[in-house]
């Protein structure tokens, strides 16, 4: 049974299921065209795909874990693999070193507790009263709309103080020729006088 586990024997189950498959479509391809070929084709790749098909029914199925990451060596049937405290499983494997295990021990710990203050903010977050925050939006709602008001006001005694600055430049225009005007009458009745 170790000669199915063993990698060559997974590599050339592979190779020879994608080959069985490609045989399939290239016969089913020259089938589809009326090839002379296509029948002989589909018929050779059908029968290994039946075969594969087989040979994977009987055999178990691979196992989904992958514990040779936490403890090399798992992965080398026949091989020894030594535990946490350094007893090796099997004499003619090597020991697993102790500190790797810790090393990976205490950096998933390390991530465990980065995911537990992540946790712990969230919960604050989520017991934060934003009660409170409802007014005060609406008082600065309130501010933002007076000052507006206050800007459109200033806006427009802006235009005010224009029109009366041309107002007064127009006033003065006619005040300096009514002097005029007023200046000639006087001189005019002066000549008259002498």
């Amino acid at each position: 049974m170790s000669f199915v586990k063993s990698p060559m024997f997974k590599y050339a189950k592979n190779l020879i299921i994608g080959v069985g498959a490609a045989v399939v479509m290239i016969g089913a391809l020259g089938k589809i065209n009326s090839e002379p070929w296509g029948g002989t084709m589909i018929t050779i790749g059908l029968m290994t795909e039946a075969f594969l098909f087989l040979m994977l029914g009987v055999l178990p199925p691979e196992k989904d874990y992958y514990w040779e990451k936490l403890y090399p060596g798992l992965d080398q049937y026949g091989g020894g693999v030594a535990g946490a405290s350094g007893i090796s499983a099997s004499s003619t494997g090597t020991p697993l070193n102790g500190e790797v295990v810790e090393n990976k021990l205490g950096g998933m710990l390390s991530e465990l507790q980065n995911m537990s203050k992540s946790l712990s903010s969230l919960k604050a977050l989520q017991e934060v009263d934003f009660s409170e925050t409802s007014e005060q939006l609406k008082t600065m709602h309130n501010f933002y709309t007076r000052m507006g008001e206050a800007m459109k006001t200033l806006n427009d005694t802006v235009e005010d103080t224009k029109l009366y600055k041309e107002q007064m430049v127009s006033l003065n225009k006619n005040l300096t020729s009514l002097n005029s005007v007023y200046g000639n009458v006087l001189n005019a009745f002066q000549v008259r006088q002498n």
